[in-house]
């Protein structure tokens, strides 16, 4: 949809995610050089890179490498609920320095446990326990520069949006405030101000760096395109259409 609203043809190109981690933490080599190379050399081409939900942790340490790539390079990235949570996970552990940052999910024992299980879910009953359906997300900051964010400028400058969700996870708020003030901006949220639903870089440090822990690609449509997806294919295009865009945007 976003492809067909930016005039593009869309070429998709899959990266099994535990191709991108070389090894364990014991040393030994997870995958071949072969695979590795391969899954490298499509990163490396690609024009913007998605990380989309998902369960387990079968390929999450190479979610966080593939974050990790897209920020430190200025790829255009967009995480999508388990790749929201997997741009936080990375940008504790590489920025802030919490080496054992993680989720719950996947180690309960951890120091720094930045994504954790929601507390109101009953981890014992199987089925029908997940944050479902429409739930309201307001963006409350702005950035230090008192830009508006990306996100909030791709939804023509609304103070609140509806999008739907699916996850039993979500950012562990002990530790907003240390993530945030350190650069990565929790710019929407639950109407409450304790879940955290969009995060981003701003623009004067890169240019398409976003997440959001709900799932936008669930009311996009053919002729009404999802707005972070529309967002990771303008600046994906590159020579300024993200700009071009959000001036139209800013002007309406």
């Amino acid at each position: 949809h976003a492809a067909i609203a930016c005039e593009q043809t869309l070429d998709l190109i899959w990266v099994e995610a535990g191709h991108l981690e070389k090894v364990n933490d014991d040393g030994e080599e997870k995958v071949s050089s072969e695979e590795y190379a391969s899954a490298w050399e499509k990163v490396k081409s690609a024009d913007g890179i998605i990380v989309p939900g998902g369960f387990g942790n079968r390929g999450f340490d190479g979610k966080c490498i593939a974050a990790e790539y897209c920020r430190k390079n200025k790829k255009p990235y967009l995480g999508i609920c388990l790749g929201f949570q997997a741009m936080v996970v990375e940008y504790a552990r590489n920025v802030l320095g919490w080496k054992e940052a993680t989720s719950t999910e996947f180690d309960e024992n951890t120091k720094y446990p930045v994504v954790l299980f929601m507390p109101e879910i009953d981890k014992d009953t199987m089925g029908g326990n997940m944050r479902l359906g429409a739930r309201n997300t307001k963006f409350t900051h702005k950035h230090d520069d008192g830009s508006m964010s990306t996100a909030q400028m791709l939804y023509n400058g609304a103070e609140i949006v509806s999008e739907r969700h699916r996850h039993r996870y979500e950012v562990n708020p002990e530790f907003v405030d240390e993530i945030h003030n350190s650069g990565l901006k929790f710019v929407g949220r639950d109407e409450s101000g304790e879940r955290m639903e969009v995060a981003e870089l701003p623009k004067s440090e890169h240019p398409f760096y976003v997440g959001c822990q709900y799932h936008p690609e669930f009311k996009s449509r053919p002729l009404t395109p999802s707005p972070p997806f529309h967002g990771l294919i303008l600046a994906s295009c590159g020579e300024g259409m993200l700009d071009e865009f959000a001036s139209k945007q800013l002007k309406n």
